[in-house]
């Protein structure tokens, strides 16, 4: 896959932040690996304050832990990079924001850290509207650190045009 450039990363935001106002949800992101890349690209859009709440960049335990309220146990038994997690972030940002619907992500983006059952570009990406379930997806993106992150944000906001219908 070819990560997308500034470009489609922008047109894809400006028609997700278009479906959040025609549909009156307002979107939280909660990030690791993309170090609020997500956040930016919504709020790079003229008028964004009517359908974006916050970003919540949580990269280290402690931050996932006191901004998203991730338990301790969840990152002991599971890591960072898990199911496990990413719901619990993305149900935290939801908890901790004004916002109808959140997207989270926690991965490895490299060049290091990867393991052999968490190789670089191991992402977990999480959805979830206020009241409902969250969806959690894992995605294995190849390329470079900027190419993994890339392809995150990608893949996190087609997914919140996916709840959107």
């Amino acid at each position: 896959m070819i990560a997308p450039d500034d470009h489609d990363l922008d047109a894809l935001a400006r028609a997700t932040g278009q479906r959040l106002l025609a549909q009156r949800q307002v979107l939280v992101t909660a990030e690791s690996c993309t170090g609020g890349w997500i956040a930016k690209c919504m709020t790079d859009i003229p008028g964004s304050s009517a359908w974006f709440d916050c970003g919540m960049v949580a990269y280290s335990y402690e931050a996932k832990q006191a901004l998203l309220g991730v338990r301790p146990q969840t990152l002991e038994q599971f890591g960072a990079v898990s199911r496990e997690t990413v719901v619990e972030m993305v149900s935290g940002a939801l908890v901790h924001s004004g916002a109808t619907l959140a997207v989270a992500v926690t991965g490895i983006a490299g060049p290091g850290g990867g393991s052999e059952d968490k190789p670089v570009g191991s992402v977990w990406i999480g959805w979830k509207r206020r009241g409902g379930y969250a969806r959690a997806e894992l995605f294995h993106f190849e390329g470079d650190r900027d190419a993994v992150r890339r392809q995150t944000v990608a893949a996190a906001l087609r997914g919140v045009g996916g709840l959107l219908g």
